[in-house]
C-alpha cells in the first residue's frame, strides 16, 4: 500500500508541474513531509516524479501513437499525467512488473477521474506494453 501512496505523490507532483509549470521539488518535498512514508518509499516517489518530469517530452512521444483518435494535448490533465507516470515506470523501472504498473495507474485514475477513463487508460497502456514487448522480441 505504501508504494501506492508513493505513486500518488509522484502523480500529484507531475500533475502540479504540468498544470502550473512550477518547480516540482518544493511541492514534492511538502507532500513527502506530510505523507508518513519511510525513506525507501520517499525515494521511490521522488524517483518516479522527477524521473517522469525529466523525460516528459520523450514520454509524450512514446504515448502519442497509442492514442487512437485522440491527441495527447486534448486528454484531461489527470489522464495525461497518469499515462506519463505509468509509461515512465514501464520503460525505466524494469524491476516493477508490467501488470502492477498498469493496475496502479488504473487505481489512480479511478480515484482522480472515473471508471470510464480507467478503461480508456487500460487500453492505451495495454497496447503500449504489448507494442514494446513485440519490439524487444524483434531485436
Amino acid at each position: 500500500m505504501s508504494r501506492r501512496v508513493a505513486r500518488e505523490i509522484a502523480f500529484k507532483t507531475l500533475f502540479q508541474y504540468d498544470q502550473g509549470k512550477n518547480e516540482a521539488e518544493p511541492f514534492l518535498t511538502s507532500l513527502l513531509a506530510e505523507s508518513g512514508l519511510n525513506s525507501n518509499q520517499a525515494v521511490f516517489a521522488r524517483e518516479l516524479a522527477l524521473g517522469a518530469i525529466a523525460k516528459l517530452e520523450e514520454l509524450d512521444e512514446i504515448i502519442r501513437p497509442y492514442l487512437q483518435n485522440w491527441q495527447l494535448e486534448r486528454l484531461p490533465a489527470v489522464d495525461k499525467n497518469i499515462l506519463r507516470l505509468a509509461v515512465y515506470e514501464l520503460i525505466y523501472r524494469a524491476d516493477i512488473p508490467i501488470a502492477v504498473t498498469i493496475n496502479e495507474a488504473l487505481e489512480l485514475c479511478k480515484i482522480y477521474h472515473d471508471e470510464e477513463a480507467a478503461k480508456f487508460l487500460n487500453g492505451v497502456l495495454d497496447k503500449l506494453a504489448r507494442g514494446r514487448a513485440a519490439a524487444k522480441e524483434e531485436n
